[in-house]
């Protein structure tokens, strides 16, 4: 069922393995949704079963931000090297 497969809340805890609970040194989070983390290996090939589904939805967030986060505006014109206006409001052309 669906819900079987949704994550409960105790598994966004960072610091705390997500399939057997463990903490402290050597956990890693998840490289894809950086959501939930894993003591080893063995724990995390045993819960991504339960965890792929909202893994793959929160990755694809991240990668839509990233993808259409608006980049920093140069800090000069590449024509003509001025400092350019730091608000958008000011800049005309």
């Amino acid at each position: 069922t669906e819900a079987s497969l949704t994550m409960s809340m105790s598994e966004h805890i960072a610091d705390k393995c997500a399939a057997c609970g463990k903490g402290g040194d050597g956990i890693k989070k998840c490289t894809a949704c950086k959501m939930v983390s894993y003591c080893g290996v063995p724990c995390q090939k045993a819960h991504r079963p339960r965890h792929k589904k909202e893994c793959k939805k929160r990755a694809t967030e991240l990668h839509e931000e990233a993808l259409f986060k608006r980049p920093p505006p140069p800090e000069e014109c590449p024509i003509c090297f001025l400092p350019l206006p730091f608000s958008l409001d000011v800049m005309k052309y």
